[in-house]
């Protein structure tokens, strides 16, 4: 089974994607027509909120929706998985720790969408090919981008290379200064800054100049993903799952996994990877051993489980199969399936109270909990490719911004709960990999093996 696959802009590309990593039939449209209604009547109105809407019959709500109960919160708070071995984590993206939002303040005003702030248009949003060479002459009057981004907010600051594949992980272990980069061209890269300025807790931008390759690790296979949590990293690989410990030296090698594993998550102490044959592996930290110990094996997807998230003390899996499957992290049992996606779930997010999850079918659907606990979509944003990888963050007024890659070889950043789109990043092929830093530093990976680093910079104001 192959994930590695090359994007494109119509649908027939997005069926080639589809059905070389596994994929069967779609759902019919119908059903996605009377859920999209359905999802419509649940919104609350934008217009009578404000207190000028003159629809009638409106097709909104002229109400606020009642605040679920405690324990339907995604936002890991009083019920949410405690981290254990694996560290706190203060994102709000996370589901680890929620933030400050109202549940009926928030739900039903997601995808208010407008045009990029503070962009130059161009005639086509595509990079230009001779820019890239170096030869085009036409300058500031051609009609392609001559820029690998688009918006205020962010800068590239440098870009790594080094990787002859697809980049499938990027890490960086708390209390450690280095980061480190996977690929499908089976190694592993540790990188060092050459002025030695990047440290974890405390960021100086101003001294970043370039990052330095001070090791590369051959792993004898490919790597499907790679996380960090606290100190440790792990990667995913065919058959099994390498657990490095960055300040003690430790080196584990969990067997049990049937193929490839595609994704990987920590929570409640608890280790899971998302492996090619549909099943979820488990495995239990030992303080006393400072070891992982096999727990259980949870088996409801039918094909490779591909995305996984924890949150609210919940597990959230994302598979081939179209399906997100919700499991208790206290009685690891299955306790809800959501199979509103017609095609692959290649990401899974989960923001304060909200699951957010892109698929290759070309949406994001963001699910809120109903009263009785279980998640129903409440907003559905609409793209014209298939989507790839979410990522969250915080700019630096703090305002939540959404990081999300398409097969059209670009990433968009959408401001939350609006969805308005503050920017967007070009890149050579798809990218596979976003990860968040210290400092307001944010890095890129793609399918030609380029890491990128970027740093969220002020947005000027107007002056008055």
């Amino acid at each position: 089974m192959d994930l590695d696959y090359n994007g494109g802009n119509t649908t027939t590309t997005n069926k080639r994607v589809f059905h070389r990593i596994g994929g069967g039939q779609s759902v019919n449209d119908t059903s996605n027509q009377h859920n999209h209604q359905h999802q419509q009547n649940q919104k609350v109105c934008y217009h009578w909120r404000a207190g000028k809407c003159n629809r009638f019959p409106c097709p909104f709500l002229h109400r606020e929706l009642p605040a679920p109960p405690p324990h339907a919160y995604l936002n890991g708070g009083e019920g949410g998985a405690k981290r254990g071995f694996a560290g706190n984590d203060s994102s709000s993206f996370s589901g680890r720790r929620g933030g400050n939002s109202s549940y009926s303040n928030s739900r039903g005003r997601f995808g208010n969408k407008g045009d990029i702030r503070g962009v130059k248009r161009v005639s086509v949003e595509k990079v230009c090919n001779f820019w890239v060479q170096g030869n085009c002459s036409f300058g500031d009057k051609c009609r392609y981008l001559h820029s690998w981004s688009l918006g205020d907010g962010f800068s590239l600051l440098t870009q790594l290379e080094g990787h002859q594949k697809v980049i499938s992980g990027i890490a960086l272990p708390s209390g450690s200064d280095k980061l480190y980069t996977g690929s499908k061209d089976e190694t592993v890269r540790v990188w060092d800054c050459q002025s030695g300025q990047i440290d974890v807790s405390n960021v100086y931008i101003g001294s970043i100049i370039q990052f330095l390759c001070m090791h590369v690790i051959n792993l004898g296979g490919e790597v499907g993903c790679m996380i960090s949590e606290g100190p440790w990293i792990f990667v995913g690989l065919p058959n099994v799952v390498k657990a490095w410990n960055t300040q003690t030296n430790t080196d584990l090698s969990l067997d049990g996994p049937i193929g490839q594993v595609y994704a990987l998550v920590v929570g409640n102490d608890l280790l899971f990877a998302g492996t090619q044959d549909g099943s979820i592996l488990v495995w239990k930290f030992n303080a006393a051993t400072f070891n992982f110990e096999p727990a259980v094996s949870l088996k409801d997807h039918k094909m490779a489980v591909v995305s996984l998230v924890v949150g609210a003390n919940r597990l959230y899996s994302g598979s081939i199969d179209h399906s997100i499957k919700v499991w208790s992290l206290e009685t690891l049992q299955c306790i809800q399936t959501l199979t509103d996606h017609t095609s692959v779930v290649m990401s899974i997010l989960c923001w304060e109270q909200f699951l957010l999850s892109c698929s290759l079918d070309q949406t994001i659907k963001v699910w809120a909990a109903t009263e009785s606990g279980n998640l129903e979509v409440t907003y559905t944003h609409n793209e014209e490719h298939g989507l790839l990888t979410l990522c969250g963050m915080h700019d630096l007024d703090g305002k939540p911004v959404l990081l999300c890659s398409s097969n059209d070889n670009s990433v968009h950043l959408y401001d939350l709960p609006s969805f308005s789109e503050k920017g967007k990043m070009f890149a050579k092929q798809e990218i596979r990999a976003i990860q968040t830093g210290p400092g307001g530093l944010f890095f890129t990976g793609d399918g030609t093996g380029q890491v990128r680093v970027w740093n969220s910079v002020a947005v000027p104001t107007a002056a008055t």
